[in-house]
């Protein structure tokens, strides 16, 4: 059973990933902004969110959506100025919120200033910043890796007469983390926004900022198939998770550890066995919450999601802090991946699971991939392989029936997703049993509910292997949640928890009351939670 832990604020929060380009266009120019976020957040505070990760809002050309920094320090124009950021995080403050925002350690834009001076000169200062190499004595490329797109990570520059490395796309090129002033310069910028007030970073791409120093050949990926993402026809064994990565892990976590109650979330991608080292073993000195995928990536089925659970829970080091999510920026909404069906089990399951959930814009009000036609692609995955464009779940968010969805008075960057009415916050806000309400009241349950916070996980064995149940305690309080992963009724003797218990939540809205637990009758698709 897992550590009793009553934790900091970013173990008791509800997580909010905000899209700051499609969330709410205040200027109507198409494109959100963070006038538009500060908009709405009424909104947000109404829902019951305590906390918002922004992606990125630096100054960036946006070949990859902001995450090519150009500058640092400085917000792009398309989302405002820093006087509105400073304004925003004024006003989350004031309502008892916190700020995460997207920090781009990996690489910069091949237009940032670093990289034009690096590329001037094999002398100049910030030669280093950079991995460089020269052609092999055939000509040829430094060595055979492929960038998540799938074509070359090397890119050779006529100026400087050599390859440089981009892992990601060829206008992001990789920054040197061996070289100590390297990471002396991206400190200072974790330090820029600390001093700044906001409460956490959220760092991109940790797990791969080290390269193999001798740069050894990546190996074929053999689990790869005609017509997978081409970015994934190697494994990547010289190009993530090198000897030395959980040192900069920790000198991270001492920069943020030198300001009160800050928080870094990692993106990791990686098995759980070597994830899990990025909580920093005993010690708990690296990364505060390292972004789990794994409701992400499952296999929509209870045996299936029941082990990722419990064996994400017996890995935890003594004292570290679970965290859960069902999408984000770079995936296919959860809407798409296990069908309207299951939607409400599936949010059932994150907001009572233990740990952080981090939910993604437009998933409380059932968001589904948009289509982004073919004169409108820019996601440079896309470019590389149509059928994986990210825009897709980036659509612009849904606030009413208006044309754009609310969104923006001018034609958006992306066209808003209206496939059937009613999946949007004007028309689920007042309703009583809509996918919004329910999230609400599933927060709100989970903010006055000791054991949903800070209780212990137990699984609870039942004779249906179609259904997941657990129990949340502490010495106070217990909360059984069990939870319907078909499309069918279920009968459940549940008397080994307890003889009765009384309704919190059903995911139909229409369940109250006390109920007998030898005779548990589950409707298709239902999740209930119960004190018991």
């Amino acid at each position: 059973m897992a550590i009793r832990n009553h934790g900091a604020w970013w173990q008791t929060s509800i997580f909010y990933q905000v899209y700051p380009r499609s969330f709410y266009d205040s200027n109507n120019d198409g494109v959100g902004d963070l006038q538009g976020i500060r908009q709405k957040l009424d909104y947000l505070q109404w829902l019951g969110i305590d906390a918002i990760w922004l992606s990125p809002i630096c100054k960036s050309p946006m070949a990859d959506f902001g995450y090519d920094v150009s500058d640092y320090t400085c917000v792009d124009p398309i989302f405002g100025t820093m006087e509105d950021f400073d304004a925003l995080l004024e006003d989350i403050h004031q309502r008892g919120m916190k700020l995460v925002l997207d920090f781009v350690p990996n690489h910069t834009s091949s237009e940032h200033p670093w990289f034009q001076e690096s590329r001037s000169s094999r002398t100049n200062a910030k030669s280093d910043w950079y991995i460089w190499r020269d052609p092999t004595p055939e000509g040829k490329r430094p060595n055979n890796w492929e960038s998540f797109i799938g074509d070359s990570a090397w890119d050779y520059d006529e100026q400087r007469g050599q390859y440089y490395l981009h892992i990601f796309y060829d206008k992001q090129p990789d920054l040197n983390w061996r070289n100590p002033e390297v990471r002396a310069a991206l400190y200072d910028v974790m330090r820029y926004w600390l001093d700044r007030g906001v409460d956490g970073l959220r760092i991109d791409a940790i797990w791969m900022l080290l390269k193999d120093p001798q740069l050894h050949d990546d190996p074929p990926n053999p689990a790869w198939q005609e017509g997978g993402f081409p970015g994934d026809q190697q494994l990547r064994s010289h190009m993530e998770d090198q000897p030395g990565i959980h040192d900069i892990a920790r000198e991270m976590r001492a920069v943020a550890d030198a300001y009160q109650d800050r928080v870094l979330i990692g993106e990791i991608h990686l098995p759980l066995d070597r994830f899990i080292r990025y909580y920093g073993g005993a010690a708990l000195d690296e990364i505060h919450l390292p972004f789990n995928f794994a409701l992400i990536t499952a296999q929509w089925k209870a045996p299936e999601v029941r082990q990722i659970v419990d064996q994400y829970e017996a890995a935890l080091p003594r004292g570290a802090w679970p965290d859960w999510a069902l999408g984000c920026h770079d995936y296919v909404r959860v809407r798409n991946r296990i069908g309207r069906e299951q939607e409400r089990v599936a949010h059932m399951l994150l907001l009572t699971l233990r740990g952080t959930p981090i939910c993604y814009y437009g998933d409380e009000i059932e968001m589904c991939d948009g289509e982004v036609p073919p004169q409108k692609v820019r996601d440079p995955e896309a470019i590389a392989a149509p059928r994986f464009d990210r825009g897709a779940y980036r659509t612009p968010m849904q606030w009413n029936s208006e044309p754009n969805a609310g969104f923006s008075r001018q034609t958006p960057w992306l066209a808003a997703v209206k496939d059937s009415d009613g999946d949007d916050v004007a028309a689920q806000c007042d309703h009583p049993a809509s996918h919004l309400t329910m999230i609400r009241r599933l927060i709100q349950i989970r903010s006055n509910h000791p054991a949903l916070r800070s209780g212990t996980y137990q699984a609870v064995d039942t004779s249906c292997t179609d259904v997941f149940a657990y129990l949340r305690e502490t010495d106070e309080q217990r909360v059984l949640v069990v939870l319907n992963f078909v499309g069918t009724q279920q009968h459940l003797d549940l008397s080994q928890v307890s003889q009765y218990a009384r309704v919190l939540c059903s995911t139909t809205m229409q369940r109250d009351g006390e109920i007998a637990l030898n005779q548990v009758a589950l409707e298709p698709n239902e999740g209930l939670m119960l004190l018991v």
